[in-house]
């Protein structure tokens, strides 16, 4: 996806400081509406998390698309928490789609 995408809002603020604050749960329909949208962008190549030590530690892995092909483990990054890695997907979506790194 180009930083063009007419249908991501890049001045909708409020949504990326909504998903900050609640990153699992219940979302505004604004929200929802911006989190499948970033979640139809990865096409065959979606995010996912990957427990390393039971309810202790994640790492990011990508699906390559093909049934039953190989995951790509991300063990760069270490979170201990599900909430900050879906922050960290969070973030990552929003950077192939606007192009725009969030801190």
């Amino acid at each position: 996806m180009s930083a063009e995408d007419p249908q991501v809002d890049q001045s909708r603020r409020d949504l990326i400081e909504e998903f900050r604050r609640k990153r699992i749960g219940r979302h505004s329909p604004d929200l929802r509406l911006l989190l499948n949208r970033m979640r139809m962008s990865e096409g065959k190549r979606p995010y996912i998390l990957i427990c390393t030590k039971p309810h202790r530690e994640w790492c990011l892995g990508r699906k390559s698309g093909a049934r039953g092909s190989e995951i790509e483990v991300m063990p760069e990054v270490i979170f201990h928490s599900p909430e900050e890695a879906e922050w960290e997907i969070f973030k990552r979506r929003w950077q192939e789609l606007t192009g725009e790194t969030l801190t």
